[in-house]
């Protein structure tokens, strides 16, 4: 028989197991809250007071309030172009990466032998350090170099200097991120790839779907949530850009290859003005919010998600 006095010393220790739980839990999520705070949310709300004041590096600060957008918008000589170049950047380098992502996806079918050696050498060039990519760009891509030596000697062309070439430069930049972020896109369409339904290509080939028909009309719907991901991330990346034009042109020439990261950076480190390049910081995030939340959007016509 169950009594009151039975039952009251095992609540007691319930309580006590469930005390113990909840501390082991607030010890394991600590740390993660703590680096999250320091690392995360601290510089968030910093960088917010700092695009409100004129905040020089060294030296006193005065608040300004929203003067520092409204030069950036208005007066800065630099920041609509490095704004275009960002976006002529985004324009090119997203499209491209996600063909070439996909074409490769598709041309390492179940069909290829040592296709998981191919995504290895096709992924590599992702955790690749950018600064070793851009010393090989480098090399490929400079009057003495490599491309220009091979075309010399076998076809007798002399290439333009891709890296200097003001026609050229933005290209150069947009080729050496192709190659080093292709492999990420293409890993995820992969995945992608492996959940179609065999039975739905198979009737899709029965009906006549050959080729890019086959392709457009029936995979790309069928993978299109991997596609939408892939298309959001990289519009992310690519707005962020800053590595790539910094190693391989150093902006140049002129400023025709300073993105806007590019531009942030030498407002706050190189003019020593903290407060306007915090101000650059925000206009860029409002910008990528604003391009994310038209993507979703957007989505719905497209998009093809299996309920």
């Amino acid at each position: 028989m169950v009594t009151e006095s039975s039952i009251a010393p095992r609540r007691r220790r319930r309580s006590t197991i469930e005390t113990r739980e909840r501390r082991q839990a607030l010890g394991f999520i600590t740390p993660a809250v703590l680096g999250l705070a320091v690392f995360t949310v601290l510089p968030v709300g910093l960088a917010i007071v700092m695009s409100l004041f004129d905040w020089p590096i060294f030296g006193k600060r005065a608040f300004v309030g929203l003067d520092n957008y409204v030069t950036l918008l208005t007066s800065s000589p630099d920041f609509w172009p490095a704004l275009r170049n960002s976006a002529v950047f985004t324009l090119l380098y997203v499209p491209l990466n996600l063909v070439v992502a996909l074409g490769l996806s598709l041309l390492l079918g179940p069909r290829i032998r040592g296709r998981a050696v191919f995504r290895v050498l096709f992924f590599i060039p992702v955790v690749t350090p950018i600064v070793a990519s851009a010393l090989i760009w480098r090399l490929v891509l400079q009057p003495d170099g490599l491309l220009n030596g091979m075309t010399v000697s076998l076809f007798g062309w002399e290439l333009p200097n891709f890296l200097v070439d003001q026609n050229w430069a933005m290209l150069a930049v947009v080729a050496m991120s192709v190659w080093a972020g292709m492999g990420y896109n293409m890993l995820v369409l992969t995945a992608a790839l492996e959940q179609v339904p065999t039975s739905v290509v198979e009737a899709a080939q029965i009906d006549g779907a050959r080729g890019i028909r086959l392709v457009g009309q029936v995979i790309i719907p069928l993978i299109s949530p991997a596609i939408f991901f892939a298309a959001v991330m990289t519009i992310i990346s690519s707005m962020q850009v800053f590595a790539q034009p910094q190693l391989l042109t150093g902006g140049g020439p002129g400023t025709s290859t300073v993105p806007l990261v590019m531009f942030i950076y030498n407002t706050g480190f190189k003019f020593q003005d903290l407060g306007l390049a915090a101000a650059g910081a925000w206009i860029l995030f409002v910008i990528i919010i604003g391009i994310t939340a038209l993507q979703f959007r957007a989505q719905k016509r497209w998009v093809h998600y299996e309920h």
